[in-house]
């Protein structure tokens, strides 16, 4: 299936909410650090309900250390400053979709390392900033996944 990376996310409800996300559809969770939140926190642990047990989650120490660990899987930017629409591309199974943390988003260096043709956005209307970050890996994966008609498993 797909991997889903949370580069620094900040808001711990929002990766409870991606969690939750991830164990409904069948993609793994990847958290580069550092994390602006205690794994333990609360309201993680509120916002994912009982669905810690039911998600892979892996956790990463940098950015280096996740692209080491995935290094044969293709990463697609998620950004505000993609160059094409999250629907323009053809998914394939173990992409990498990464997203950038909330307040911040994906790092130049980051973008930079990436092909801009994997440089991935949701359409906005004009002067809006963001998505927030649950939403907009709920939109993503769920585009991806069903590319591949929904199918359950690697």
């Amino acid at each position: 299936m797909f991997h889903i990376a949370l580069y620094e996310p900040q808001i711990a409800p929002n990766t409870g909410n991606i969690i939750r996300l991830v164990a409904n559809n069948g993609c793994q969770l990847h958290l580069i650090e550092p994390l602006g939140f205690d794994l333990e926190e609360k309201k993680l642990r509120r916002a994912g309900l009982d669905y810690h047990d039911l998600a892979r989650v892996s956790r990463h120490p940098d950015y280096l250390t996740f692209r080491q660990s995935l290094s044969t899987s293709r990463i697609l930017a998620c950004t505000t400053k993609g160059s094409r629409f999250y629907t323009d591309i053809d998914y394939q199974k173990q992409d990498i979709l990464l997203f950038g943390a909330e307040t911040h988003g994906l790092s130049d260096s980051i973008l930079d390392s990436i092909d801009t043709c994997y440089h991935l956005r949701i359409p906005m209307y004009p002067h809006s900033r963001t998505l927030n970050l649950s939403n907009a890996v709920a939109i993503v994966s769920y585009e991806a996944w069903r590319q591949h008609g929904f199918s359950k498993g690697n």
